[in-house]
């Protein structure tokens, strides 16, 4: 009897091999591994899919076909398949795949970074660009941004006087944070020691950890109303808390406006602005499309720029050569006890190159947000069907031997006398995506980086708690769509 069974099971392998063997040659899709019946390849992607499929493309190539469930997905790992999706192909390719955690509250039909390209995608990416985002509307926000670093550098001075170690990513988190929430809403949200913030960042955290997990219901649409793995469910849980707050200063500011009986033209921070889009004619921004938009804003804003000045600092910690080269080169551009102005940072190419180098490394998302074939697309003599799921691999794209010489090591060097930059032109470093579909934020994100940066490393040395040596300092990631050190760097603050 066991013999029959075995004989029955290499008969449904084999007459699955030529299933998937004829329909891979009909389809001409990318070469991938072979997937098993139902699951696919989805057992291949483990708890670090940007790790996994880097490796898988070592023996695939840079454009490569997994099966993952029912959902075929393109992988792309070099800069030259990156530019032919993002930018020979970028209208096709231009809408997403919403993962099943995202649909929560029906966020992704009202989310910038979710929406297909259509006409209210581009009225919401208008208003955030025009509001935010526009060189004059972060000329005019300079002295903010100044302001909050120096409250960050003055509760570092505290940490310093008291020997205390600080939390890099947690402290850069609380600054971006009041940041953006004084752009936004011309109050802070938190106080640099205060547990709001760790909160706050948990359940930002909470978001990009959940969306970015193996659901059943992103590889098995059927079972999506079942939320078997309450994905969804405790998505909705963070989302539901986010909107509380966002509710509560919509209805206060609409009770103040009344009571000022402001005229609309008076805008004085983005949440006023878009308060005035709402009541324009034409498109009409809807109660949630606001609160969608402002989950964007904190999300992305607050955690992609906190995470690279953590991934920063703790480059630099563990490479105390590099870090004396990138202070003594503020020493020379910058006096002592001297603020760091932004224009400052043109005269400081290492600083740059530092954290152009940790970009390299450390992508903020490892595998940018899902694009989708919008169309049947012919791409590098392979055939991409509509519908089809394209995961662009920036960390694998930033460790390629081919393109990187000795591309594990952190080299700033290698970037000084380059033009290679990080804005979407140069396709070898692409961490905030490329074409129609990049990152808004990025020109404030750069600033942000920059600044607090610069002024932590002129103001301070630093060396990590506990006697702790630069070789032991632990570099595992957590992954989601964004990846965060999954150890939090905690380093000591002296006197220059």
């Amino acid at each position: 009897m066991e013999l029959f069974y075995t004989y029955v099971y290499l008969m449904i392998s084999f007459a699955w091999l030529c299933l998937i063997t004829l329909w891979r040659r009909k389809n001409k899709l990318p070469p991938g591994p072979f997937p098993l019946p139902i699951v696919g390849s989805l057992f291949k992607l483990g708890t670090k899919p940007h790790k996994s499929l880097a490796e898988l493309a070592t023996i695939y190539g840079p454009l490569m076909t997994l099966k993952l469930g029912s959902v075929t997905t393109i992988v792309v790992s070099s800069p030259a398949m990156a530019k032919e999706v993002l930018q020979k192909n970028d209208q096709a390719f231009s809408s997403r795949t919403i993962p099943d955690a995202v649909r929560a509250l029906d966020h992704h039909k009202h989310s910038m970074a979710w929406l297909p390209v259509s006409s209210k995608w581009r009225s919401i990416r208008k208003i955030s660009s025009t509001q935010l985002f526009t060189a004059q509307r972060l000329e005019s926000n300079q002295g903010l941004r100044k302001q909050k670093v120096e409250e960050l550098l003055a509760y570092v001075e505290e940490n310093c006087k008291n020997k205390r170690a600080v939390d890099i990513g947690q402290v850069a988190f609380s600054t971006v944070l009041n940041l953006i929430s004084n752009t936004v809403f011309s109050i802070d949200l938190t106080h640099l020691d205060s547990n709001y913030a760790q909160e706050f960042k948990a359940l930002i955290w909470g978001v990009m950890e959940e969306a970015a997990k193996p659901n059943f219901g992103d590889y098995f649409p059927i079972l999506r109303s079942l939320d078997l793995q309450k994905i969804k469910y405790r998505v909705e849980g963070h989302f539901h808390k986010l909107d509380e707050l966002f509710d509560g200063m919509i209805k206060q500011r609409l009770e103040s406006r009344k009571l000022d009986n402001s005229p609309s033209s008076s805008c004085s921070d983005f949440l006023d602005a878009i308060l005035d889009y709402k009541q324009e004619d034409g498109f009409q921004l809807s109660d949630p499309d606001i609160k969608s938009l402002l989950k964007d804003i904190f999300a992305a804003g607050t955690d992609t720029t906190s995470s690279t000045v953590e991934w920063v600092m703790t480059e630099l910690l563990r490479s105390p050569e590099k870090m004396a080269k990138a202070q003594a080169e503020l020493k020379e551009i910058i006096a002592e006890n001297q603020p760091i102005d932004e224009s400052d940072i043109i005269r400081l190419p290492y600083l740059q190159a530092v954290v152009k180098e940790t970009f390299r490394m450390h992508p903020p998302i490892p595998l940018l947000l899902p694009h989708k074939a919008e169309s049947l697309v012919e791409l590098c003599g392979f055939i991409v069907p509509k519908n089809t799921q394209v995961l662009i691999n920036v960390w694998t794209m930033g460790r390629d031997p081919n393109v990187w010489e000795n591309p594990t090591a952190f080299e700033p060097e290698r970037f000084l006398n380059s033009n290679t930059d990080f804005k979407g032109r140069d396709f070898e470093l692409i961490p905030f995506g490329a074409g129609r579909r990049i990152c808004p934020g990025l020109p404030l994100a750069y600033r942000m980086v920059y600044l607090m940066l610069a002024s932590l490393l002129h103001a301070f040395n630093w060396k990590l708690e506990d006697g702790l040596k630069p070789e032991d300092v632990d570099m595992e990631e957590n992954f989601g769509l964004t990846l965060q050190k999954a150890i939090p760097l905690r380093a000591i603050p002296l006197k220059k």
